[in-house]
């Protein structure tokens, strides 16, 4: 075990264990997106997770980090707020802000972080760029709304490590990124349908079941 202090908090943790984890573990929170409980090696993609550690000459990603003994962190800086508003601005530059039509609606990851961050869902910082299609319904059992996807991987996460499949992952580059699928409707598992895995893993209701629309 090895002991640390975050925000002036004093907590007890097992040596190596991920800094988000255990600051989430100890009612610390951090806004993040991308990272589930038990991974090993999260992606960092949403770049949400910021904190400050002593030594260190700028912000991290917790959710890159291994605590150490005598780590001090601080989750509640100017620097750290700012980057972690401005990553949610940028994710809402990519995203069809319609919560009251949204079945993500109350219960949205992005809702709750612009709570936290006391910062509002639309802002005119950053032009908005949505693609051009609404949705993908090229899947035999799932929707995919790719205006609504923030890209934290979780679906991809939960399908491959999780379940042990290999239906989804990231296509296309850049602004044009969505969650494509591999196989057709012949040659993905019945088993997917009965799974719902990475539904309810998403956020945001980008990934409905068919029958659920």
């Amino acid at each position: 075990m090895v002991t640390l202090l975050i925000d002036d908090k004093k907590i007890d943790v097992k040596e190596g264990t991920n800094l988000l984890r255990a600051c989430l573990e100890n009612d610390i929170y951090i806004p993040n997106l991308c990272y589930i409980k038990g991974m090993q090696n999260p992606p960092a993609s949403c770049r949400l997770c910021f904190v400050e550690i002593e030594g260190e000459d700028h912000p991290i990603a917790s959710c890159t980090v291994r605590v150490r003994d005598d780590m001090l962190v601080h989750t509640d800086t100017p620097r750290v707020r700012r980057l972690q508003k401005t990553a949610l601005q940028l994710l809402l530059s990519v995203h069809d802000v319609d919560c009251k039509n949204c079945p993500a609606n109350r219960k949205c990851g992005l809702q709750d972080m612009a709570r936290f961050l006391k910062t509002a869902l639309k802002s005119n910082r950053f032009d908005l760029f949505l693609k051009k299609n609404q949705v993908d319904q090229s899947h035999p059992f799932l929707d995919y709304y790719p205006n609504r996807c923030v890209l934290c991987g979780r679906c991809v996460y939960v399908c491959r490590d999780q379940q042990k499949l290999t239906e989804l992952t990231f296509a296309q580059r850049g602004f044009n990124t969505v969650i494509g699928f591999f196989g057709n409707s012949q040659t993905i598992p019945p088993s997917c349908d009965r799974c719902r895995a990475c539904a309810e893993v998403c956020p945001v209701a980008a990934l409905l079941p068919k029958r659920e629309i």
